[in-house]
């Protein structure tokens, strides 16, 4: 029998030579601010109904032409002061919210923890860009003076630091930012730092709040985003769709508390979930435009690492940005790694296009299929791409009894290519 952590033991490749796997790392928490919710309850209530918060959006500047997009807010209220009552950015507010929620749940208040062993691994592509708007529009609009501490709620690693300070981690405090795959390179560097040693505990993660006039008026401009039908604004987002038209841009943030298996054991805490397999690396190929193959040895590398083959794996929360580029090359690297066989959806049909908490909240919204033993289905696909040849999810989530591992694809501009797998533990 395979041990359900992983940390000893092989899997079989096709020719019957042992495959051997890194460590499995516990998952002992998770939390999230999200369109759909703040509460796991709330967010499987939207990911299994297909149920999508995007709406329309007219953004209007001065005297240019509106701009007509969809997006997807959070009700959240960002008006939290830091530990040191300084104002937090609305995206730095909110990675402190998703990590104390995960951290309550994996019952870190309770546990002796070494702080010298303990981390916080971070990711955003855009981190800070609310305040920054919000600076440039006082400075450059209304004439006010820049608040003294506009370099701290703006700089990169905000979030990271108020985490660190948050939870006394005196480990490595890392921030990532690699576009889309933010969030999930950051959940992958944790592991390995685990893995060899240099931690117990990691709080990682990732968010990004950039609905602010200046970041949404860059995105309009690149042409990717969606525009919202005028009979139903919600279905702006249509992966994998034959008549797909772009993203919605949406904020939020996703947290989990990871840890050695040998850690969570000692300390008696529960991991349901264990993170498997992670590779990265980068197409360069593009600065926009997505290469198959590189996404396809990314794939591959991570199947490597977690000991797997593809036919272990049960479902692929798939990057499915619904632009024309982006859904066909993901679509031909599954294909030639999984075939036909494995079930795919795009969640960000119904959360947006988080950007650098994109790769955090898909990859927990994969973890859900696997405690409910059900796959969400990609909300607004009607007309699958006929050149698609997947076995796509659509019109309502799929029973998936038995489901073991499950596989979350980040893909990003500037060609950074993330890919994580999680597992279920055996009970």
């Amino acid at each position: 029998m395979r041990d359900p952590f992983g940390s000893a033991g092989v899997a079989t490749a096709h020719r019957g030579a042992p495959v051997a796997h890194a460590a499995r790392i516990a998952v002992t928490g998770l939390g999230l601010v999200t369109p759909l919710g703040r509460s796991l309850a709330d967010f499987d209530d939207a990911l299994f109904a297909g149920r999508s918060a995007v709406v329309p959006y007219k953004l209007t500047i001065g005297t240019l032409e509106p701009m007509t997009m969809a997006i997807a807010a959070c009700d959240f209220d960002d008006s939290e002061r830091s530990s040191s009552r300084l104002p937090l950015d609305r995206g730095t507010a909110m990675a402190l919210a998703a990590a104390r929620d995960a951290a309550a749940q994996a019952g870190l208040a309770d546990a002796a923890l070494d702080g010298d062993r303990v981390g916080v691994y971070w990711g955003s592509g855009m981190a800070g860009s609310s305040s920054f708007d919000a600076t440039a529009r006082g400075l450059y609009a209304d004439n006010r003076r820049v608040r003294p501490t506009t370099v701290l709620t703006t700089m990169p690693n905000a979030a990271a630091a108020e985490l660190g300070l948050l939870f006394g981690a005196r480990g490595a405090a890392l921030s990532f930012a690699c576009a889309c795959a933010s969030s999930a390179v950051a959940i992958g560097e944790a592991m390995r730092a685990i893995r060899g040693g240099w931690l117990d505990v990691a709080i990682v993660g990732g968010h990004e709040a950039m609905l602010t006039a200046g970041t949404l008026a860059s995105w309009h401009a690149m042409r990717v985003m969606a525009p919202p039908p005028a009979d139903v604004p919600s279905g702006a987002c249509r992966p994998f769709s034959a008549d797909r038209a772009g993203f919605a841009l949406g904020e939020g943030a996703g947290a989990l508390v990871i840890e050695s298996e040998a850690h969570a054991r000692a300390r008696g805490a529960a991991a349901a979930f264990t993170l498997s397999g992670y590779a990265t690396n980068c197409d360069s190929v593009h600065m926009t435009n997505p290469d198959a193959s590189g996404q396809v040895r990314a794939m591959r590398a991570a199947l490597k690492d977690a000991g797997l083959q593809p036919e272990d794996i049960g479902y692929v929360n798939a990057h499915g940005t619904a632009t024309g580029a982006g859904d066909a090359a993901e679509a031909a690297s599954v294909h030639e790694v999984f075939g036909d066989r494995v079930p795919v959806s795009s969640t960000k049909a119904i959360h947006g296009h988080l950007l650098g908490g994109g790769g955090a909240v898909e990859l927990i919204a994969a973890m859900r299929a696997l405690a409910h033993e059900s796959l969400p289905p990609t909300a607004n696909l009607r007309t699958p791409d006929p050149a698609f040849a997947l076995d796509l999810v659509r019109g309502e989530a799929r029973a998936a009894p038995g489901i073991r591992h499950v596989l979350s694809n980040s893909f990003a501009f500037g060609g950074t290519n993330a890919v994580l797998i999680a597992s279920k533990v055996a009970a």
